[in-house]
C-alpha cells in the first residue's frame, strides 16, 4: 500500500528513509510536538515550500528546464486566493474559485511561455522567463487599486480556519483544538498531496521520456518524442502546483504581498533548496526545504546562543553575532555543495 503511494519511488537507502519518516511524523504532529505560534508556522511554511521546491524540480531536475519564473506562479495563486476573497466574502467558496483561478492562471501563461519559448536554448529561455517574473511583479507593485501595491492585500478567511473558532473547549494533549490547527492541517494534507502527485507523474511514462529530454534532447526526437511537447507540458504542470501551494500560503499567511511571493529573493531560495536536497530526486526537495526554511527561522537563536556561551573568549563572539546569520546560511550551503555535490539524497543513494 505505501509502495503505491509513493509510486513505487522508494528512498533507497536506509539512513534517507528514517530522516523521511521523522520529518513526515515531525510535520503531521508539529502542533502537538512542537507547542507555540512559530514552530507551528514554521512548520506549515516547511509543508507549503516542499510542495514548491518540488514542482520546480520537476522542472529544474527532470526536465533540465532553467526558470526565473516560479514565484510568479506561486504568486498568482496566492493573488487568486486574495483577490477571491476580498470580492466574494470569507467564505471557503472564495478559496476555492481564487485556487482554481489562479492555478488556471498559472498554467495558460506558463503554456504561453513554454510554447513560444522552449524551442530557444535553455540560457536564452531562463532569460525570458526572468524578464517576465519581473514585468509582472512590476506590474502587481504599480496597480495598487487592484493588488494594494507595495502594501500588500489583508483579508479575511472563512472563521472555521482562524484561531476564534473553537471545535472543543477542553485541549486534547495541551493543544487547543481550533480553527488554526484546522488551517494547520489543510496546509500539511494540501501539500502533501500535491507533492505525492508529482511523485506519481515522475514516476510515469510521461516522466520517463522528460527525463530522456533531459540527458538527450536529440536523441528523444529522432525516436519519436517532441521535446516541446513534453517541456510544455512539464512548465504547465509545475507552474500549476506552485500556484496552488500559493493558495495554501495566501489561506495561511491571510496576507499576500510583492515580498512574500513574487520576490526574486524566493526564487534564489528555491533553487538553493533544489541544490541542497538533490535535484532530479523530488525526495530532494523534502530535506531541501526542510533544511533551509528551519536554518532561516532559527539559525539566529542558535546563534544567539552560541554568543552568550562563548562570550569570554576573544574575536568567536563576534562571528557569532546574530546579525551575521546570513552569512553562516551562505557558509552552509557552499559547504554542502562543496560534500554533497548531487545533494544530501544524492550523496546517501550512492553511499548504498
Amino acid at each position: 500500500m505505501l509502495r503505491r503511494l509513493i509510486s513505487g519511488d522508494t528512498p533507497r537507502s536506509t539512513v534517507l528513509s528514517i530522516v523521511l519518516l521523522v520529518i513526515l511524523i515531525a510535520l503531521a504532529f508539529a502542533p502537538f510536538l512542537f507547542p507555540g505560534t512559530r514552530s507551528v508556522d514554521t512548520a506549515a511554511r516547511v509543508c507549503i515550500f516542499i510542495a514548491l521546491v518540488a514542482s520546480y524540480d520537476l522542472m529544474l531536475g527532470y526536465g533540465g528546464i532553467v526558470s526565473f519564473a516560479h514565484t510568479m506562479f506561486f504568486g498568482m495563486g496566492a493573488y487568486g486566493v486574495a483577490l477571491a476573497s476580498i470580492h466574494m466574502g470569507r467564505g471557503f467558496d472564495a478559496l476555492l474559485v481564487g485556487s482554481v483561478a489562479g492555478a488556471l492562471a498559472a498554467a495558460a501563461l506558463a503554456f504561453v511561455i513554454g510554447l513560444f519559448s522552449l524551442r530557444v536554448r535553455a540560457i536564452f529561455f531562463a532569460m525570458i522567463t526572468l524578464a517576465v517574473a519581473s514585468a509582472v511583479a512590476v506590474l502587481v507593485s504599480q496597480l495598487s487599486s487592484i493588488t494594494g501595491g507595495e502594501d500588500g492585500l489583508n483579508y479575511k478567511i472563512p472563521r472555521a480556519l482562524t484561531s476564534a473558532h473553537k471545535f472543543m473547549d477542553d485541549k486534547l494533549f495541551g493543544v487547543r483544538i481550533n480553527g488554526k490547527l484546522a488551517n494547520y492541517y489543510l496546509v500539511f494534507f494540501g501539500s502533501l498531496i500535491l507533492f505525492l502527485i508529482l511523485l506519481r507523474i515522475v514516476n510515469s511514462p510521461f516522466g520517463r521520456v522528460l527525463q530522456a529530454i533531459r540527458e538527450n534532447d536529440f536523441r528523444a526526437e529522432a525516436i519519436g518524442y517532441r521535446a516541446v511537447y513534453y517541456r510544455t507540458s512539464a512548465t504547465c504542470i509545475s507552474a500549476t502546483v506552485a500556484a496552488l501551494a500559493g493558495s495554501l500560503y495566501a489561506i495561511w499567511l491571510r496576507y499576500v504581498g510583492p515580498d512574500t511571493t513574487l520576490s526574486f529573493e524566493i526564487m534564489i531560495d528555491i533553487l538553493l533548496m533544489v541544490v541542497i536536497g538533490g535535484m532530479g530526486t523530488l525526495y530532494g526537495a523534502v530535506i531541501g526545504a526542510t533544511i533551509f526554511v528551519v536554518a532561516q527561522n532559527y539559525l539566529q537563536n542558535l546563534m544567539g546562543i552560541a554568543e552568550a556561551a562563548l562570550g569570554d573568549l576573544p574575536v568567536i563572539p563576534l562571528f557569532l553575532n546574530p546579525d551575521r546569520w546570513l552569512l553562516w546560511l551562505g557558509v552552509l550551503f557552499v559547504l554542502s555543495v562543496y560534500f554533497f555535490p548531487t545533494g544530501v539524497v544524492g550523496r546517501l543513494r550512492r553511499r548504498v
